[in-house]
């Protein structure tokens, strides 16, 4: 039997319908204004850099499958779906909704699907050609009906929801790619009004939109984009805003107690961690004696309480809930002596000077303090940081080995996991050896042999009980040998709103940013 052969069945089970119609809500009405810490680089899916991207775009496009509030992965514009075999190789066999309209009034058809695929495998416009890798080919049955068919095995491509995105090609057709990025046209429940970019975002809800009862309760949202967390704060106490993202972990209490206001905390689908240049000629972190070093060196329990205020998860290798989450696999604790035994059996016993990259920009709530915390941790045990900030989009673009080159030090980094988890993806793109134009190691700078088999074998994986073995395997050879960077921990990411606000959070797309549903009280 194939490894992926034995999961038809579960895949199967996915088939019903996302969920039961209720009757239908009254008609939105009335004004929104809600703050965004961050700001996207683009609008066009096929050409997102990163998960703050979809916070934006991901109000107006929808996916396949995706998770519920409750994370449990539902199907969306998918009405079934099954994983068959046909030949030794698996395939998708798809059905779409027949009720489902672009906000142009064009339907939702199959023939969008493939026009999604090619633009989504296409490498002149996509970073993520990689994720569309072991599609063989797509072939259309009819309007609602299509078919993905595999050289092999994917379990990422399941886990990750589907990977495509309902794009319309008649708009695309209609308008060219720079218009289709900038006035984007979805199925969401959200219609683009107008953007202006590092100021804000207009909306406005889409009054033909397919799902009757988790769709927005106001017709009109604007999203501002304040970086700054006082101006944020000020401007929700003063009333300019009526609902906020990332509230200052420092504020957190102070905000629970506020008058007419609900907050609520999730954990963010984001896992951070240190990269570090394990494939340089002279670099130091090619020896695993090193990297264990900067394991023990960094206090990452004292970095979320005293930093972050306790609004960080920690995690080792996987995140909790996630597939292949091993609760017996422990962190390595802080031990700067040893840390500098390792430095020295390692051949450093005065240390080394590298550089060291720190992300600036609000990506995270205090991820400029957090990297500055831990480098601060490395200068203390003998790694002395030539600290260098980056803005996001600098940043973005600088891990990127399709694009920049390698990092030559230390990097502050993530990878968005997604919900409930599964860590496929990204460690394909950044503990894998980087393969020119094959998708591994986008962003690695690590190579081992052995794991690159079983990060490969885990690729192809579709049965989920061998895939959580496959990864708890994985975890525990990457945790021994600090591979593909050391990981630090989870962010909480606490929203707050008033009273006459409604509100109810969907982890993705958008790190549960989504504003799915979200109204005003009648």
């Amino acid at each position: 039997m194939k490894p992926w052969q034995a999961s038809i069945l579960a895949a199967m089970s996915l088939a019903a319908p996302a969920v039961g119609y209720a009757q239908a809500p009254k008609p939105a009405t009335g004004s929104l204004t809600i703050a965004f810490a961050a700001e996207a680089t683009n609008m066009d899916p096929a050409k997102y850099a990163a998960g703050v991207d979809q916070y934006f775009f991901g109000q107006i496009y929808e996916q396949l499958v995706r998770p519920s509030p409750e994370l449990k992965k539902i199907n969306w514009l998918a009405e079934s779906w099954e994983l068959k075999a046909d030949g030794g190789k698996p395939w998708l066999d798809i059905h779409i909704r027949k009720d489902v309209k672009f906000h142009t009034g064009d339907p939702l058809t199959s023939a969008d699907f493939a026009f999604a695929y090619d633009r989504l495998r296409d490498n002149k416009i996509s970073r993520w050609t990689h994720l569309q890798a072991a599609v063989e080919a797509f072939e259309i049955v009819d309007d609602h009906h299509f078919r993905i068919r595999f050289k092999h095995g994917d379990g990422s491509y399941i886990a990750d929801n589907l990977q495509l995105w309902a794009m319309s090609k008649a708009y695309f057709e209609k308008v060219g790619d720079e218009e289709f990025g900038k006035h984007p046209v979805g199925t969401g429940p959200w219609k683009f009004v107008s953007r202006a970019i590092k100021e804000e975002l207009r909306l406005e809800a889409f009054d033909d939109y397919w799902h009757p009862t988790a769709r927005p309760g106001v017709k009109n949202l604007i999203v501002k984009i304040i970086p700054e967390d006082l101006t944020r704060v000020a401007a929700f106490k003063t009333g300019a805003v009526d609902w906020m993202d990332a509230v200052p972990p420092s504020m957190v209490e102070e905000f629970k107690k506020m008058p007419g206001v609900t907050t609520a905390s999730f954990v963010a689908p984001n896992n951070l961690y240190v990269a570090m240049d394990a494939i340089g000629e002279k670099s130091p972190m090619k020896d695993v004696r090193v990297r264990q070093a900067v394991a023990h060196a960094i206090d990452v329990d004292a970095i979320i309480k005293s930093v972050l205020f306790n609004q960080g998860e920690r995690y080792v290798q996987v995140g909790r809930g996630s597939t292949g989450y091993d609760p017996d696999l422990k962190p390595y604790p802080y031990d700067p002596r040893k840390a500098r035994d390792l430095l020295k059996q390692a051949g450093y016993p005065s240390g080394f000077e590298v550089p060291c990259y720190n992300l600036t920009s609000p990506r995270e709530p205090y991820i400029k303090e957090v990297g500055e915390a831990m480098f601060a941790y490395l200068i203390s045990v003998g790694i002395r940081c030539k600290v260098q900030g980056q803005e996001y989009g600098a940043w973005i673009t600088f891990g990127r080995r399709d694009r920049q080159g390698h990092i030559d030090g230390f990097y502050s980094n993530m990878w968005g996991h997604g919900s409930p988890g599964d860590p496929g993806t990204p460690w394909a793109g950044h503990v894998h050896t980087y393969v020119p134009g094959a998708g591994w190691g986008i962003t690695s700078v690590h190579s081992d042999p052995e794991l690159d088999v079983m990060i490969e074998e885990l690729k192809q994986t579709m049965d989920q009980d061998k895939r959580d073995a496959l990864i708890r395997r994985i975890a525990r050879v990457k945790h021994e040998r600090v591979a593909g960077g050391f990981p630090t921990y989870r962010p909480v990411v606490t929203f707050a709103w008033r009273d006459k606000v409604t509100f109810v959070g969907w982890p993705l797309p958008g790190f549960w940013r989504n504003m799915q549903q979200i109204g005003l009280k009648q």
